[in-house]
């Protein structure tokens, strides 16, 4: 079961503003990039379901963050259908987020009261999102739907919408200005901020002080809006 309620979940996703994305087959490589984002301030965490037994690498990394790092939310990626989703919800995710819109995961995640994050790429898809009940949506790929300049249009006649677009988003101070002056709730990070070489090299402090001067300039930015 979740450790977290939907409504506490899209509020830490709202405060972090920057949410790491990573897969990996390793466990403990997991664990360690959890933590090392946790240490720098970043505690909303997606785990992609990307490789071949994703779901068994989830279920021992959530059980070990929950007992270890309790303040650590961490929820599910790429997820593309409702069985995959009851799954992750069986083994304790917080969150599921998907690159497309597919209404028997808004059901499934309803029944259980588990934030779900589309994947949209126009207004039409976005509206209907919200319609099933989608508190942030995530739009994807960022970069190629539109960028900024598509959120910032989106937000005039929809300025309730929550959106947090993956997929181009870099940790700059240029990059991350123009995406919180736009509008977004939050933004979804993964290889700009969980670099090849940091996981090659195993320099999970260096990753930790990455996450830190992120979080730090988010904040900074966020003073200034």
């Amino acid at each position: 079961m979740a450790r977290f309620s939907r409504i506490q979940t899209a509020t830490a996703m709202q405060e972090a503003g920057i949410i790491p994305v990573f897969y990996h087959p390793d466990p403990e490589i997991c664990f360690e990039v959890i933590k090392a984002c946790s240490g720098g301030g970043l505690n909303v965490f997606e785990f992609t379901n990307r490789g071949d037994y994703a779901h068994e690498v989830f279920s021992e990394v959530n059980k070990r963050v929950s007992r270890e790092l309790p303040q650590v939310i961490m929820g599910t990626g790429s997820v593309l259908d409702a069985g995959t989703a009851s799954l992750y919800i069986q083994l304790g995710t917080n969150f599921i987020v998907s690159p497309v819109i597919k209404e028997d995961m808004a059901l499934v995640c309803n029944r259980r009261k588990i934030l779900w994050s589309p994947g949209c790429g126009s207004v039409t898809e976005i509206s209907r999102a919200e319609e099933l009940g989608a508190e942030i949506v995530k739009i994807f790929p960022g970069t190629q739907v539109g960028g900024p300049k598509f959120v910032a249009a989106v937000k005039g006649p929809m300025p309730w919408s929550s959106i947090m677009p993956t997929g181009g988003v870099e940790p700059t101070e240029e990059n991350l200005s123009a995406w919180f002056k736009a509008g977004v709730t939050c933004v979804g990070m993964g290889s700009q901020l969980i670099t090849k070489e940091i996981i090659e090299e195993g320099n999970f402090k260096l990753l930790e002080d990455k996450a830190r001067n992120v979080s730090n300039l988010l904040k900074r930015i966020r003073r200034k809006k």
